[in-house]
Order: structure tokens, then sequence, then C-alpha cells
């Protein structure tokens, strides 16, 4: 095969990546899913609020986001994707989020409709379906991939901006990310934590 039709292949590919990125950007919802009230917006944080919502979560147990993540996600998308007693698929939604706590768990928003008495069982026990309650939390936003070493970062960086504000928080920070592992453009990620 000559370089010319390498080159254009290579070009052909190409293209077609960024036409799927700029699709995939295009179709993806600003604020995700699980929809908040921003309360006000300061410099480099904001402060939301957030109604109650039925989840369906994993406790991971000790381990850092890297060590986790994956197998907290790949349970969860599990019991959406039909690991329940109706075999019923569910729509993934966006944030995914993770506590960052000692003891770590993984969530999965609910599509608007679901409750507690409408959402099927999970077939692993490990999946547990509650309602979470609304709460009040300052955001910090980064983007590109996230790993444990930024999420670190950014949580440094959102206690000190608070405490410059003088805004108490109860030190229960959490992830969240927007993104689907496929996207590589417009990476969306935040580390929250709840408000005194």
């Amino acid at each position: 095969m000559g370089q010319g039709k390498i080159l254009l292949i290579v070009c052909l590919l190409t293209a077609s990546f960024v036409v799927a990125q700029i699709v995939i950007n295009k179709n993806a919802k600003d604020n995700g899913d699980n929809k908040y009230t921003v309360e006000s917006q300061h410099d480099k944080f904001e402060i939301r609020t957030y109604s109650s919502s039925v989840v369906a979560s994993v406790n991971l147990g000790s381990g850092t986001y890297d060590q986790n993540s994956s197998r907290g996600f790949r349970k969860l998308a599990n019991y959406i994707f039909g690991g329940n007693q109706e075999s019923q698929e569910i729509a993934m939604t966006s944030p995914v989020m993770m506590n960052l706590g000692d003891s770590s768990a993984m969530h999965f928003f609910m599509p608007e409709g679901y409750n507690l008495d409408n959402l099927p069982s999970p077939n692993n026990q490990e999946v547990v379906l509650q309602e979470m309650a609304p709460k009040r939390v300052a955001v910090i936003r980064f983007g590109g991939w996230a790993n444990q070493a930024k999420i670190d970062k950014y949580k440094k960086k959102l206690s000190e901006y608070l405490a410059e504000e003088g805004i108490e928080h109860t030190g229960n920070f959490a992830f969240l990310g927007y993104n689907a592992p496929y996207e590589v453009t417009n990476r969306r990620n935040e580390v929250i934590v709840e408000l005194k």
C-alpha cells in the first residue's frame, strides 16, 4: 500500500473521530440528568442545591478512586443493563457519583419517573436502591481524565477557596463524572463537598 493511500486512510479515520466527538458533545446535557440549582457563583467554585434523588449504589470499601471506580461502575452498569429481576434495561444518566471518604461508594442516578416502588430489584445484592437526601454543596470543575491525584488536587483547592470565603463544609467530598469512557474531548469532572 502506498504512502498516499495510508495518509488518506489516516485522514478519513481522524475526520470520523472528530465528527463523532462533536456529535457526542453536542448531544451531551450541560448539567447532566441530576438537576440542580446554582445558588451562587464564585470566581473558582459555585454553590448548588440538589433535590432528593433515587440512586442505585454499591459500597466499595476503602481504596482510591483509581482502585475502585472501574469495579463500582461494572456492578452498577450490570444492574441498569438488565442485571435485575425483570431483566429490564434502565437508561444511563449522568453524572456518576463516587463518595471520597475512608469508605467509598458509587451511585448511579435513576432517570426521572423511577422511584423505589417501580425500580426492578437488583440481581446482585451488593447493589442497593435508595433515596439520596437533598443537599447543598460547593463544587469545583476540572477537565480531562480523572484520577486520584487530580481529585486530591481539586479537593485541596476547593477546601482552600471555601476557607478564604469563610464557608464551612462537612468534609463529605464526592466526585462527579459526566462523560462516557469513549468521550475524549470536553470531558467534565467535578469535586463536590456538602456544606454545613
